[in-house]
């Protein structure tokens, strides 16, 4: 080592002001966690079958908003289709009575 350069020091810190600091600990396994700390969705199986009743005018609101977009997209597909056909009636009328 030179004179040059800096001469690197290991501290370890035991305490600051009166509090000892976290110590990152290290998980021996990587594998899965055990039964006992997995979340457990048993207890979830009846509550996602049923809706809360609190939330019912919300359902109800968006079940309406839903509705009224079917129907409208299905209204405007209609009439773009008796148009197409009717656009498609006076073109077959017209070719027919040039040819």
């Amino acid at each position: 080592m030179s004179p040059d350069e800096p001469t690197a020091i290991e501290v370890e810190v035991l305490e600051i002001d009166g509090v000892a600091p976290m110590v990152p600990q290290v998980c021996a396994a990587d594998g899965p966690p055990p039964e006992d700390e997995r979340p457990t969705w048993r207890g979830w199986q009846g509550r996602l079958a049923t809706l809360d009743s609190r939330w019912w005018p919300l359902w109800v609101l968006l079940g309406s908003t839903a509705l009224v977009i079917a129907l409208t997209v299905g209204l405007i597909g209609g009439v773009i289709f008796l148009i197409f056909r009717s656009v498609l009636k006076i073109l077959r009328a017209i070719l027919r009575n040039i040819g």
